[in-house]
Parts: structure tokens; sequence; C-alpha cells
């Protein structure tokens, strides 16, 4: 007689979509940067492509805020995920999850999206360059690396403006000591206010230090992130020396552009304009099922901006269909999506739209 001493365990999977998780741990990385770790309250296999990122669901001052942050973690540690933030001066995001967001609170996620990651770019030989905080997402592409014992050459230089401002500096040297095929270099601005000397590189990265770091660096899959001055340097360089630009990968979204209310006055303006001017013969309808409301725009205008008008908010933090918050469902009609990697192909099959960056091609209906 055989008995079977394992339970079975039943974990659902992480999809693109809104979720509500749980802060679970908050680490000061360094003075002016945390990370802050999220699991569910059931459990939820949190995978993700290392490089993607998920949109906050906030409300701060009594306001909805949506902003898009890399998750630093990598999905080979699957029940939970984190995001780490640097405190910006001015930044109404940073700074309230800085001053507030605490171990125990509870907030909606949307995502993980993103087309930035090294599994749909597979590679033997990988440089990754990173500026300041724009080290998240290559962080969880290298503890993904690592932890899967990827035979994988990494070349990772990370610039930073002093040594207090290192992020991961421990565990980045714990991952490249232990394989040979990964090696670390850190470029400082500066020395530390305090005097804590820097005996590594100094300045900025330039084309004679990558040269001198990584030789080969023509021959290499590159990532990169960081301030987006540093990625317009780096993309510069690049080019000067014919680089295979197809090669290279950098991750970049926006805030939420502008404020909700502002936005719905806006457009309602706008309307109220358009409909002494166009032609209504080349209007379509856009019909929101769950409201039961419906109006037509222009061909040229998007199915958030229909919302809009129709007063109905719906999520949106990029604009740009990016970040995959604004997703909703198609049931009738056909629209031009010209998105950026926020939506999956099989969501499409599904029928789902961006809403920020759909235009109809005639009379649609959305499930919202």
């Amino acid at each position: 007689m055989t008995t079977n001493f394992l339970n079975t365990i039943t974990t659902q999977t992480w999809a693109n979509g809104r979720h509500m998780v749980r802060c679970v741990k908050v680490i000061q990385e360094t003075w002016d940067v945390r990370t802050f770790c999220f699991m569910a309250e059931q459990p939820v296999l949190f995978f993700f492509k290392p490089g993607q990122f998920v949109t906050l669901e906030l409300e701060i001052d009594g306001e909805p805020v949506m902003r898009s942050y890399t998750i630093s973690s990598s999905p080979s540690v699957p029940y939970s995920f984190s995001i780490t933030v640097k405190r910006m001066p001015g930044g109404k995001v940073s700074n309230w999850l800085h001053d507030n967001l605490k171990q125990g609170d509870e907030l909606a996620v949307h995502g993980p999206v993103g087309n930035f990651n090294c599994m749909d770019y597979p590679a033997e030989k990988v440089l990754m360059l990173s500026g300041g905080v724009g080290i998240t997402p290559l962080m969880s592409m290298a503890r993904w690396y690592f932890d899967t014992n990827a035979a994988v050459d990494i070349e990772f230089i990370h610039s930073a403006r002093s040594p207090k401002d290192i992020i991961f500096h421990r565990e980045l040297e714990h991952i490249f000591s232990r394989i040979p095929e990964f090696k670390l270099h850190i470029i400082c601005e500066r020395s530390d206010e305090l005097g804590e000397s820097w005996f590594g590189f100094r300045g900025y990265l330039n084309q004679k230090m990558m040269e001198l770091i990584a030789p080969d660096y023509l021959e290499r899959e590159i990532f990169c992130c960081g301030p987006t001055p540093y990625m317009n340097a780096i993309k510069n360089l690049l080019k000067a020396t014919g680089f295979d630009m197809s090669r290279y990968h950098e991750e970049s979204f926006g805030a939420t552009p502008i404020d909700i209310k502002e936005e719905v006055l806006e457009l309602a303006e706008q309307a109220e304009q358009e409909a002494e001017d166009v032609n209504v013969a080349d209007m379509v309808q856009v019909e929101f099922t769950a409201s039961g409301k419906s109006v037509r725009i222009m061909p040229t205008e998007t199915v958030h901006a229909a919302a809009a008008k129709l007063g109905l908010h719906i999520p949106k933090a990029c604009g740009m269909g990016i970040c995959g918050t604004c997703r909703v469902a198609l049931t009738s009609g056909e629209v031009e999506m010209e998105h950026n990697g926020g939506i999956t192909d099989e969501d499409v099959a599904d029928g789902y739209i961006l809403s920020c960056c759909s235009r109809p091609k005639g009379n649609v209906v959305v499930e919202y």
C-alpha cells in the first residue's frame, strides 16, 4: 500500500488585470530609495517577464492617482513581487509612498505589462546599462539569470551619483562574486559629500570607458534604463560606433499626463466646439454597456476620450498604450489600436483593447 503525503495546493497565476495586494515589507535600500514588497492575501504565483512593470492605483489627498513602476524582484521568487522607488524632489507619488505606505497596507495594482524584458530577447552575451534608479528592471533580470543558472555572459555597468547612491550594492557584489561569467562595473560621478573615497570608475560612461570595460560590446544584446539624458547619451554613443540598434532595448514609460477631472472638463469643452464644426455623418457611436451610456465621436478620437465625455473614468496611467491600465473589453465593432506593448496578443485575441490608443473604425460597443 502506498500513501500520498503530498497535499494538493490550489494557486492562482497572476495575469494582466487589476489585483489587490498587501505590502508585506519595506526595505531602505539607500538614503532616498526604498523597496516595497507585496503579496496577495490568497497564494498567487506572481509570474512576469524580468523587466516588466506594474501600475499602482492610489488615492492621494482624496484624488485618484495612477503611477507605473518597474518590478525589481525576480519571477524566480514567485509568491511576491517588489518595486523600488526613489524619493524625487517634488514627486507627488514617490514622496507619498515613502511617507505613507507601510507594512500591512493594501492597494490595487494593474499589470504586469511591458515589452522591455530579457525573455523576449534571449542572447548568450548581454550588456546591461543602468543609471540611478533605472537599475530596477536590470536588477530583476540579473536576479533571474542568477537564480536560474542561466548560461549567459553578462557585463553589468551601473552609473550612480556617489557611493551612497549605489542601489543594491551588496547584493550585486554577492551575485557577481559567485559566477565568473557575470561581471559588475560601477561608475560614480563623484565621491560622497562626507568624503567617502571611491576607487572605481569616476565620471560619466563614455566610449573609451565602454571599450575598456566591455571591449566586445558591439557583439552583445544591450538592455538600458535610466534618466532620459542618460539613455540619449548611450544611444548616441552606440550609433556613433556602428552598433546594431535592433539589439538595443530600453525601458520608457510616462506618468499620468493630466489630472482626471481636468481632462474630463477639457474634453467636454472640446466636444461642444466639435459639435459645431464637424459633419455628423462622419461621427461614430461608442456604447458602454455596463453604464448604459453612449456618445458619438470623430473617428480620430479614442475610446478613452469617448468615456471621458460621458463622465466615465477608465483608469489610465501612461496615455501611450504602454502601461495597460486602461484595458477594456470590446464586445462589438472594430478599432485601430496603436499600442506600445501594454497589451498581450492573448488579450487582443480575447477581445480586449487599450482605450487610450484605440480609435473606432465604426460603431463600437465596449464593456464598461
